[in-house]
């Protein structure tokens, strides 16, 4: 049982949660100590790697990265791939499958996959390597019979790939839009051909002007969700701003790299070397290259922005959730699982509940 402020889908009460592996009972209580705030924990749908090692690295590296981002208030996640010969992500994906299957003692549950290349436009590649091939049904078959894809990022300019977008939506996948040269009439076509969102909103994809509104513009006018980096390194506070008032579902993601909780100097991002200074993530050119970012302190940058807390919630938790269709996740409600985190008046977390179990947080 837990005592605070708590954020249930009818909105904040203060009062007690009692639960085991899910929840049993949310009770109001004004009596309660409402000195703690508790929300859903977050769900992560894009996270490359924490502590030096890197999802592409294969093995245990999914555990640790699930191991390091729960002590976070990350309590389900997307181990994301990155583009690359066909060898290196099936060995990725095998070492995922193992972490999907059973959840890492200390870790987040590892909901699936975020493909995220290699089916992406070779001039839009950001610090993806180059390895790029078009998209065909039976690559993504063999991929998704090793470990479940949930999100799949391609670029829908590339030819064959508009017409492969209800095959792969019919799979169960959520097709996204990133790393893409198209334009405003491309994006709007994959989004009625059954594309689900937009990946890293504004990076990695055309921009917007008034004469030429890009897939950016193809986002902002039609998309329901889209995943954005609240790092405030990777878009400005205007163009977050903006994206939030046009899209209704903007969910936060991290795009975290394996230099996540790990000391200035030099990492790996699949094959690429990436240099962590300054807060930020970048390749030898300077190219912003993932993040740092863990989803405790995009919480924390999304209500310094001027949301209040259960918008900001909602966009770490609830609307990830939804847009996976994990509907007992995301949210603190009897029979939900409990996924909890507990902050603190700085909203730092001083508790972190995977399905009920307790996270060390000792290490963090």
């Amino acid at each position: 049982m837990l005592s605070g402020r708590i954020l249930t889908p009818s909105g904040w009460i203060t009062g007690t949660i009692t639960f085991d592996q899910r929840i049993v009972q949310i009770q109001e209580d004004p009596a309660a100590d409402s000195a703690l705030t508790i929300l859903p924990g977050f769900i992560d749908l894009h996270v490359h790697g924490a502590a030096g090692v890197d999802i592409m690295e294969g093995g245990n590296a999914g555990a640790t990265v699930a191991q390091v981002h729960a002590r976070h208030g990350t309590t389900a996640l997307l181990g994301t791939t990155l583009t690359a010969k066909e060898p290196s992500i099936l060995r990725a994906l095998q070492g995922l499958a193992g972490v999907i299957a059973e959840r890492p003692a200390n870790g987040a549950r590892m909901l699936g996959v975020h493909l995220e290349g290699p089916f992406l436009n070779l001039h839009r590649l950001g610090a993806q390597p180059p390895d790029v091939v078009q998209a065909s049904l039976a690559l993504v078959q063999r991929f998704h019979a090793i470990a479940p894809i949930k999100v799949l990022t391609m670029a829908p300019e590339i030819p064959g790939h508009l017409e492969l977008i209800p095959q792969l939506a019919a799979m169960g996948i959520r097709v996204q839009i990133g790393h893409s040269a198209g334009t405003y009439d491309e994006g709007v076509a994959a989004l009625n051909a059954g594309v689900s969102g937009f990946t890293h909103l504004y990076n990695g994809m055309t921009g917007m002007t008034h004469y030429d509104p890009g897939m950016v513009g193809a986002a902002l006018a039609h998309a329901e969700y889209a995943e954005i980096i609240p790092d405030l390194q990777h878009v400005a506070k205007g163009a977050l701003r903006a994206a939030l008032r046009a899209i209704p579902r903007l969910y936060g993601v991290t795009d975290a790299t394996s230099a996540t909780g790990m000391p200035d100097g030099e990492y790996g991002l699949g094959t690429q070397r990436v240099y962590k200074c300054l807060g930020c993530v970048r390749l030898a050119t300077g190219s912003l290259a993932g993040s740092v970012l863990t989803m405790d302190q995009a919480l924390r940058n999304f209500v310094d922005l001027g949301l209040d807390l259960a918008d900001a919630s909602n966009r770490l938790s609830l609307y990830p959730a939804d847009y996976l269709g994990e509907s007992e996740r995301g949210r603190l409600a009897p029979g939900a699982w409990a996924d909890i985190v507990v902050l603190d008046s700085q909203l730092q977390p001083v508790s972190v509940f995977v399905e009920g179990t307790a996270i060390d947080l000792s290490t963090r």
